[in-house]
């Protein structure tokens, strides 16, 4: 799925000259937590979050009584004065896979994502990608997430798929991943019932030994860099 199908295209944004107030106001108004940064022709210049606004301005600013004790003169910070300059964009072209690995990479919330030319385009956050994701996935359906460990050769998932149609059972989704055991798979089918007992019994008939979901340990999975 391209990042043009799930990204949020009405983008709320910024300007460099803006100060740091109005900008905390944008973002409590609209209640999000990234503003992309435009100039006039609007081309990204750079990026601003709700974590760059508060590590800016003192507690005071987040209080009834805003006046620094200080006596800074903070409302004159722009939002130029603060913004991340050139941040790291996707293209529309993208997939949500793609952004995915960038965010977890980058360590971000969000990318703008903006077209050959640097035009601003759209954001596209986690928590759009936790939206996209679970269309694709199918999940938003009752159903039932089994798991499935398989040696990992040809034809493994047929006599899987072949033993859930078998039982007129339809499926939101199948996901393979590794497993730490050496030449293993784990396959996991979401399926688009909660009366498995059957397939269950089909699939221990054929060798497959089933794998509770929730006692998956994501980091037991063997580490790459």
């Amino acid at each position: 799925m391209f990042i043009s199908k799930s990204m949020t295209s009405k983008v709320i944004t910024t300007r460099p000259g803006a100060t740091l107030l109005e900008a905390r106001e944008l973002l409590k108004t609209h209640k999000i937590r990234h503003l992309p940064v435009i100039g006039d022709d609007k081309r990204l210049l750079g990026i601003i979050t709700d974590r760059d606004i508060r590590s800016a301005l003192p507690a005071a600013f987040y209080r009834d009584d805003c006046p620094d004790p200080a006596g800074a003169d903070y409302t004159q910070l722009t939002v130029g004065d603060v913004m991340t300059p050139d941040p790291t964009a996707i293209s529309p072209q993208d997939t949500i896979e793609d952004a995915l690995l960038q965010i977890q990479k980058m360590r971000v919330g969000a990318f703008p994502v903006v077209d050959d030319d640097g035009f601003l385009k759209g954001i596209i956050s986690v928590r759009d990608l936790l939206r996209a994701f679970i269309n694709v996935l199918g999940i938003e359906e009752p159903g039932t997430l089994l798991g499935i460990l398989v040696e990992e050769k040809v034809g493994q998932l047929k006599k899987i798929v072949d033993a859930i149609t078998e039982e007129n059972i339809s499926c939101g989704s199948i996901l393979v991943s590794r497993h730490w055991e050496k030449d293993m798979r784990a396959v996991f089918a979401y399926l688009l019932t909660n009366s498995v007992s059957r397939v269950k019994r089909k699939l221990t008939d054929l060798g497959f030994e089933l794998l509770d979901p929730m006692e998956w340990a994501m980091d037991r999975l063997p580490q790459h860099d």
